[in-house]
């Protein structure tokens, strides 16, 4: 059976899929399952069996030394994987381990008489682990495939000729093929005038996303309308599905606190059980030079002892709390929320202020011209070709509307040389052996340009221009809010988050323009990018607040640096975002901030079930036990039961979130 597997398994080799080092580890991995499912079946078999020919009085089974024998069979193949275990644990110092309790409770059972328990320990001790290990790798499993999804080959253009090659050996400004159905290989730039996607893999979004040209179209999205070109922009480990891909996958690497604290706990628990059992076994001993009337019985005490032992075990605690918060974030990104590890999520939990940069966050940061004025001397071409030409290389939503109204408006742009950006201003250059500046009021302010005071009460965004020192008109442009913000609001408030803010480099009418309409008290305007970090630095060291930042992870990588929990907006494609945040919502959505709050709070409401659940059951098993009234058979049942009560309870998060 194991050969027919592996043939299978390894035969099927072919462009299309996979090659051999993933067949074999399948291969490896059937194999390994089914070894396991051998031993334990076996290991049953025999526990069954002997227990009914004790059961029927069976004549050649009375015997105590065939008894001995065939139970000594049942343990071993189930047994000896356990004492390997402990072994080696034990040569690397951690005396205290599940399975060093395990095959010291196994071996006072066999001392005392009591071969099935001895067995049964081993046996059902074995069964749990596969369910565990079961429900791991399932939870990583959903994880992995979610996200790697990056297909194996590429077509490559080259002339009138189509190359297949593997993704990992295109060529950055190569051009690739992808067709209607079919998921893009590459990040690249779309070279079609339009194209529709399907990013739900990406984002967790079943709206297509209709793409343009020259935009940006990411690995993993799936082509829905038409056969489209791209020139690959970023190689195959370097796209933003490969980052997405290794930052889940390295999420379980930082630990929550609960985390730390139930593997710091084991450490003290263990011992201190181990030393109660020894307690249970000689405390009485000791009783009985006192009181010459009570009997010690050692075989006795030593079976409530090993009770101890069997029920201490604290792998319940050790395998179910970390696949609560892998199930939390495998829920999450099926959402597209990606969390950095299970101590954001956890630290999600305990926000009680949450603060949004506007532009982009809870506006569409898609700007449009509203009104041109030129000042007196200048006309509007020039006033519009002057700022556009500055601005042409900015990637500021501000910037890409002044230019695509010039392109529009079929406004031929100029060269410019020496481009200085004046962070939270605006941008000084030189066009046409002209100085030129274009930004905010107080762009003119700080370099002391005359310019009209009417232009102080506009509400609506503003970009100024001066060339050659002197006020040369002004553009005026507006944005919108999203379409969700308001709903971003009002279900943070239903979490008990009163407070909200807003901070912004813009006007402060126009922030508290946009306050009103979402019913935020706090909103703070003319911040510069320091302002945003020493009013962050206010709210969390002197007024002690837990505050997540939420922003576009570009423009505020220091503030979402700064913040108990820096949340970046639709930093899928963002290097700032993936590297700075620590929760990236893969969407423009910012209802999912309270989205990614539920998710961890639900994640931690399941944790503490799972700790109280696994206390109580075996602080119960332990207290009847020392009294006499439960068994190692209600030990087992109890130890292995609650195990895997508390990991099916975990894998609720999925599926209740999915």
């Amino acid at each position: 059976m194991s050969q027919s597997c592996c043939s299978k398994c390894c035969m099927d080799e072919s462009p299309e899929v996979k090659h051999t080092d993933m067949e074999n580890s399948t291969c490896d991995s059937k194999l390994h399952k089914l070894k396991e499912y051998w031993k334990m079946g076996l290991s049953a078999l025999l526990l069954i069996t002997g227990i009914m020919l004790h059961l029927l009085n069976v004549s050649f089974f009375q015997n105590s030394n065939i008894q001995l024998c065939w139970y000594v069979m049942a343990y071993l193949p189930v047994g000896l994987p356990v004492i390997k275990e402990a072994w080696e644990t034990i040569t690397h110092k951690d005396y205290f381990s599940e399975f060093t309790l395990m095959s010291v409770a196994t071996f006072g059972a066999f001392y005392i008489g009591e071969y099935p328990e001895a067995v049964a320990v081993m046996l059902f001790y074995a069964i749990g682990e596969m369910f565990q290990e079961k429900a791991v790798r399932g939870a990583k499993r959903s994880i992995k495939a979610l996200l790697d999804i990056r297909p194996e080959t590429a077509v490559v253009v080259q002339g009138i000729n189509r190359l297949v090659k593997t993704p990992s050996k295109v060529r950055i400004d190569e051009i690739i093929e992808v067709k209607t159905g079919e998921r893009v290989p590459l990040d690249g730039i779309l070279l079609n005038e339009t194209a529709s996607f399907n990013t739900s893999a990406l984002t967790g979004e079943s709206i297509p996303r209709q793409i343009q040209k020259d935009e940006e179209v990411l690995a993993g999205m799936i082509v829905t309308d038409r056969v489209i070109q791209l020139r690959v922009t970023k190689s195959f480990n370097n796209s933003a599905l490969a980052r997405i891909l290794e930052l889940v996958q390295n999420a379980s690497e930082r630990k929550a606190p609960a985390e730390l604290f139930i593997r710091k706990f084991a450490r003290i628990y263990t011992p201190i059980v181990i030393g109660l059992a020894l307690s249970v076994v000689l405390l009485p001993f000791i009783y009985s030079f006192l009181n010459t009337g009570f009997i010690y019985v050692f075989d006795r005490c030593l079976y409530k002892g090993l009770i101890f032992l069997i029920i201490s075990c604290p792998c319940a605690l050790v395998i179910s709390i970390p696949l609560g918060y892998f199930a939390g974030i495998g829920a999450a990104s099926r959402k597209g929320i990606l969390f950095k590890g299970g101590n954001y999520l956890e630290a999600i939990t305990h926000i009680d202020t949450i603060v949004f940069d506007k532009t982009g966050t809870l506006t569409k940061g898609s700007f449009a011209v509203q009104t041109c004025q030129p000042a007196t001397g200048f006309t509007i071409e020039e006033l519009i070709g002057t700022v556009a030409s500055t601005e042409q290389h900015s990637t500021h939503p501000i910037a890409k509307a002044i230019v695509s109204y010039a392109a529009n408006k079929q406004i031929a742009l100029h060269p410019v040389d020496k481009v200085q950006e004046i962070s939270g201003y605006g941008l000084k250059a030189i066009s046409e052996s002209k100085e030129v500046l274009t930004g905010n009021i107080k762009l003119l302010y700080q370099q002391q340009i005359d310019f009209p005071e009417e232009l102080l009460t506009v509400t609506d965004t503003i970009v100024a221009c001066s060339i050659n020192s002197v006020y040369a008109g002004y553009i005026l442009l507006s944005d919108t809010l999203k379409e969700d913000a308001a709903t971003a609001i009002h279900r943070l408030k239903a979490l008990n988050i009163s407070n909200i803010q807003i901070l912004s480099g813009d006007k402060q009418s126009i922030v508290t323009n946009f306050a009103k309409k979402l019913e935020v008290v706090e909103a703070y305007g003319d911040l510069l990018p320091e302002g945003k970090v020493k009013h962050i630095e206010q709210l969390r060291h002197k007024e002690g607040r837990q505050v997540a930042f939420v922003g576009d992870g570009i423009n505020d990588a220091p503030v979402l640096a700064l913040s108990n929990v820096g949340i970046a907006m639709g930093g899928l494609g963002s290097d700032a975002a993936i590297e700075t945040a620590d929760v990236i919502i893969q969407t423009d959505h910012p209802s999912k901030v309270a989205l990614a709050i539920e998710i961890g709070k639900y994640t931690r409401r399941i944790i503490w079930q799972n700790m109280v659940l696994i206390f109580g059951i075996k602080l119960l098993v332990m207290l009847l036990g020392t009294l006499g009234i439960a068994t190692i058979w209600e030990a087992v049942f109890a130890d292995v039961g609650v195990t895997l009560l508390a990991v099916l309870n975990a894998m609720r998060i999925q599926k209740n979130l999915a």
